[in-house]
C-alpha cells in the first residue's frame, strides 16, 4: 500500500510541476488586440447612479418609462470563458428609485434570441444551467455581505442572503420582491422592483456596494460589470462597483411582518391500523427593530412541508451529514457562521462543510440524535449590526418526547470587521434541559479570525471551549454530579490561497476527547488533523480546440492521529479534473485510505459488524456529468478497488430529463457490491431515487421524491404542492408514504398534511 502511495504522489507532483512550468507559455491567451484586460483587479472599480422615478414605474418588463432613457452602464467584462475579454453580448443596465423602491432595470441583447436557455422557474432556480441577469447590493457598503437578486427570460424569481463575501450563501432568503421579463427581438428585457423595506441597512450617504452578472449559457460564458477573476463570483464583494443617488430618506425603512399558519394532518405509522388527527396553529413575526436590525419570532412552528431528505449507503464509522432545510433556522444563518470558506470546487454549487466540525449546526434543534422530531414551542432571533458589530442571537425551548427532556437552547454571535476584507469574533452557546436544572446542561465559547493579506491569501483560526454536565452520560469516565463537568476545546487554523492558476489551502485542528458541543455537528473527538488541499487550474489553446476548457490535478490529503500521535486515520486523495467547454465535466481520482477502528460498528445490518482493528485499502474512482442545460443529461460516480477488508464495486447514475422550463425528472441509482474477508460478510446495497417537479407558473408547484431501498425494501414517497397565494404566504399540501415491499401484509405508514400560511405586512 505505502509504495502505491509514494508512486500517485511522486506522479502527481511531477505532473503538477510540467503543467506550473508550461503555464506561462501554454494558457490560453486572447491577443491584446482584441481587448483583453490582463488583469481585472487592477480596473478601477466602476460607478453608477441611481435615477429618481417622477413617474410610477409600470413593472411589465417594457423599458418605456421614461427614466430608462438615462444612459446605461454597459461594457461587462468575461469572467468565463475568456477572463478579461469583453461579453460576447451587450448588456445596458439602469438604476433608480422612488414610491419607497429600488428599481432595476436591464436591457440585454443577443444577437440570437431563439437560442436563450431557460430550463426553470421555480423559485430560488439554480443559475448554472440557464441564462441569468443578476444584481448584488452591499446595502451597508462593508465590501463584506449583501443580497443578491436573479431573475431568467421567464421571468424567475431567485434570491440570496451573502455573509462575508461567500464565505456562506443563503439561497433560502426570502424577499419581497417583483420583477417581469420580456423577450424582445434583439435578446430580453428586465424590470425589477426592491422594495426597501425588504432589506437592511445602515445610516449613510446614500452609497451601496453594487455588482450585475450576466450568464450567456448557450457560450458557458458569465460576465460582470464590476470585473471578477474566474476564481471567485458576484459574491466578491470587495470588487463590487458603487451605486450613489440613494435618499436617505428611502433607504432602510421599517418592516413588520406577521405570518400566521394553520396546520392540519392525519397519520399512521408504519405498521398501524388507526389514524390520528392533528390540528395546530403558529405564528411567525418579523420585525425591523432598527434599519440594521431586524428580530424574528416563532411561536409553535411546524416544518412538515420541509422535503424529506435523501437517503444514502454509510460506509464509514460516523454519522452521515444532512443539511438543514427548515426556513426558520436557514434566514440568516450565515451570521452564526464560524470558520473559512470551503474551496471552490467550481463543479457545483453545493459546498459542503468541513464535517470533522461545524460549530454550530442548527439542525441539532429540534431533532434527538437517532432523528426523532422533538416539539419546538417557540424562538426568537436577532440579526444585523449594532455598534459596528455583526450580531446574531437565537434562542429556542423545545418539549420532551418519549422520555428525552425539553432543552433550552441559546446562541450569540458577534463579529468586527477589521482592516480592508477581515474580521475577528466571538461565538457563545448553551443547551439547558427544563427538567434538572444544573444537572444536565452544555456551554460553548470561542473566538475566531478571519485575516486576508495581499496576494490573495487569507487566514482563518479559531479556539473553543466547551464545558458539561450530563448525568445520563455513558461516556463518562466517572460519574457525574453536581461538582464534576467535563471540559474541552477544539482548535483550528487554516492558511489558504485561491487564484485563478493556483490554489493551496493546508491547515491544523485539533479536538480533546472531552470536547462536546451539543449545538455543533463533529464525527470525532480526541484528535489531532493535519490536511493539505493543492492543485493548479492550467488552460491550453490546443485543449480549448478538443472541447476543454480546463483542466485541474489536485490532492486533498488528510492525516489524523490521536493526542498520543497513534495515527488513526488518513485519507489522500489525488485526482485530475477535466471541464469541458459545454460546462460538462468528468475526474479521474485515487484514494488511498487507513482508519483505526477501537470498537466494532456496523455498515449493513445482514452482516457481521467490522471488527476492532487497522484498515487499510486503496480505491480508484471516475466521476463527472455532461452538459446540464440540455434537454438530457447525466452525473455518474463508479468505483471500483478495496474496502475493509474486502473489496467494493461502487456505482451510481442519474439521468436528468427537462424537455422544457415547466417540467423536469430524473432517476438515479446507486449500487454498492462489497465482498468483506468473510464468506458471509458480502451484502449488495441497491437504491433508486426518482425526483420530479412541475410549475404550473412562477408560483405553483409540485414536487415529488420517491425512494426505494432494494435491500431492505423498503419504499418511500414525499409529494409536495405548493401555491404562493400572495408574497411570503403559501399553501401546501403534502403527502407521505412509507411501505415495506415483503409482500407481509404490514400496513404503510401514511400522512396527508395540509399547511396555510398568511404574511401580513405592515
Amino acid at each position: 500500500m505505502i509504495w502505491r502511495v509514494i508512486t500517485i504522489t511522486y506522479l502527481q507532483f511531477v505532473f503538477l510541476t510540467l503543467m506550473s512550468t508550461t503555464h506561462a507559455i501554454g494558457q490560453d491567451r486572447v491577443p491584446a488586440g482584441a481587448g483583453l484586460i490582463e488583469d481585472v483587479t487592477a480596473l478601477p472599480r466602476p460607478e453608477i447612479m441611481a435615477q429618481h422615478a417622477s413617474a410610477p414605474v409600470h413593472l411589465d418588463g417594457v423599458l418605456d418609462e421614461s427614466v430608462w432613457q438615462a444612459t446605461p452602464v454597459t461594457n461587462f467584462i468575461q469572467a468565463e470563458p475568456r477572463e478579461g475579454q469583453r461579453a460576447t453580448e451587450r448588456t445596458n443596465v439602469w438604476i433608480a428609485y422612488g414610491d419607497g423602491n429600488l428599481y432595476v432595470a436591464a436591457h440585454l441583447y443577443d444577437s440570437k434570441p431563439d437560442n436563450l436557455v431557460v430550463n426553470d422557474i421555480r423559485k430560488d432556480f439554480s443559475e448554472r444551467a440557464q441564462d441569468v441577469f443578476s444584481v448584488i447590493l452591499d446595502t451597508f457598503h462593508d465590501r463584506r455581505n449583501g443580497y443578491v437578486f436573479m431573475t431568467n427570460p421567464a421571468g424567475a424569481r431567485g434570491d440570496r442572503q451573502i455573509s462575508n463575501e461567500g464565505r456562506e450563501v443563503n439561497a433560502n432568503w426570502d424577499a419581497i420582491w417583483r420583477v417581469e421579463t420580456r423577450r424582445v427581438d434583439n435578446g430580453w428585457t428586465v424590470e425589477m422592483e426592491i422594495p426597501f423595506r425588504a432589506i437592511r441597512t445602515a445610516k449613510g450617504n446614500g452609497v451601496w456596494g453594487i455588482n450585475f452578472s450576466r450568464r450567456i449559457r448557450r457560450n458557458n460564458e458569465l460576465a460582470f460589470w464590476a470585473p471578477v477573476p474566474r476564481a471567485y463570483g458576484l459574491t466578491r464583494l470587495s470588487l463590487a462597483g458603487t451605486l450613489t443617488g440613494l435618499p436617505e430618506a428611502d433607504a432602510g425603512s421599517r418592516d413588520l411582518r406577521v405570518t400566521p399558519f394553520a396546520l392540519a394532518n392525519t397519520v399512521r405509522e408504519t405498521g398501524g391500523t388507526e389514524f390520528s388527527e392533528n390540528l395546530q396553529a403558529g405564528v411567525d413575526v418579523k420585525w425591523g427593530v432598527t434599519r440594521s436590525l431586524a428580530l424574528d419570532l416563532t411561536v409553535n412552528p411546524d416544518f412538515a412541508q420541509v422535503e424529506a431528505d435523501q437517503q444514502r449507503v454509510n460506509l464509514t464509522q460516523f454519522s452521515l451529514f444532512f443539511p438543514e432545510k427548515r426556513q426558520f433556522f436557514l434566514e440568516n444563518s450565515g451570521v452564526f457562521y464560524m470558520g473559512d470558506a470551503a474551496r471552490n470546487t467550481r463543479a457545483s454549487t453545493s459546498i459542503r462543510p468541513d464535517e470533522d466540525l461545524l460549530p454550530f449546526f442548527s439542525r441539532r434543534i429540534g431533532l434527538t440524535d437517532d432523528g426523532r422530531t422533538t416539539p419546538i414551542h417557540g424562538g426568537a432571533r436577532l440579526t444585523g449590526n449594532a455598534g459596528g458589530f455583526q450580531v446574531g442571537f437565537m434562542t429556542m425551548r423545545t418539549g420532551d418526547v418519549e422520555g428525552t427532556p425539553g432543552n433550552n437552547w441559546g446562541v450569540f454571535r458577534a463579529r468586527k470587521n477589521v482592516f480592508s476584507s477581515s474580521d475577528i469574533g466571538g461565538l457563545f452557546m448553551i443547551r439547558r434541559a427544563t427538567a434538572g436544572g444544573a444537572d444536565d446542561f452544555n456551554r460553548v465559547y470561542g473566538a475566531d479570525a478571519y485575516i486576508r493579506f495581499p496576494g490573495e491569501i487569507d487566514w482563518s483560526i479559531y479556539q473553543l471551549w466547551s464545558d458539561a454536565r450530563n448525568p445520563n452520560d455513558e461516556n463518562a469516565d466517572e460519574p457525574v454530579s453536581r461538582s464534576t463537568e467535563r471540559n474541552g476545546y477544539a482548535f483550528r487554523t487554516s492558511l489558504n490561497r485561491e487564484g485563478n492558476f493556483h490554489h493551496i489551502k493546508f491547515g491544523f485542528m485539533e479536538m480533546t476527547p472531552d470536547f462536546q458541543n451539543d449545538l455543533g455537528f463533529f464525527r470525532r473527538t480526541g484528535f489531532r488533523k493535519y490536511f493539505l488541499d493543492w492543485g493548479v487550474r492550467p488552460r491550453f489553446t490546443f485543449m480549448r480546440e478538443l472541447g476543454v476548457r480546463e483542466i485541474h490535478p489536485h490532492v486533498t490529503w488528510n492525516y489524523y492521529e490521536d493526542l498520543n500521535n497513534r495515527i488513526l486515520a488518513k485519507w489522500l486523495h489525488t485526482g485530475i479534473t477535466f471541464f469541458f467547454n459545454n460546462g460538462g465535466n468528468v475526474q479521474i481520482q485515487a484514494d488511498p485510505r487507513f482508519e483505526r477502528i477501537d470498537k466494532p460498528f456496523n455498515i449493513d445490518s445482514r452482516i457481521d459488524p467490522i471488527p476492532a482493528g487497522s484498515y487499510s485499502w486503496n480505491a480508484w474512482a471516475l466521476t463527472g456529468g455532461t452538459d446540464a442545460s440540455r434537454m438530457f443529461s447525466l452525473n455518474w460516480r463508479g468505483t471500483l478497488g478495496e474496502l475493509w477488508s474486502g473489496t467494493q464495486k461502487t456505482f451510481s447514475f442519474t439521468l436528468n430529463f427537462k424537455p422544457s422550463y415547466a417540467f423536469r425528472t430524473s432517476i438515479g441509482v446507486q449500487r454498492t457490491d462489497a465482498k468483506l474477508d468473510k464468506p458471509d460478510d458480502s451484502f449488495v446495497r441497491t437504491l433508486w431515487t426518482s425526483r420530479t417537479n412541475y410549475s404550473f407558473n412562477r408560483d405553483m408547484f409540485i414536487d415529488a421524491l420517491v425512494q426505494v431501498d432494494a435491500g431492505k425494501q423498503t419504499f418511500n414517497s414525499n409529494v409536495r404542492f405548493n401555491i404562493i397565494h400572495a408574497p411570503l404566504s403559501d399553501f401546501f399540501i403534502v403527502w407521505n408514504e412509507q411501505r415495506f415491499t415483503t409482500g407481509d401484509g404490514t400496513p404503510p405508514g401514511r400522512s396527508l398534511t395540509l399547511k396555510l400560511t398568511r404574511m401580513l405586512s405592515f
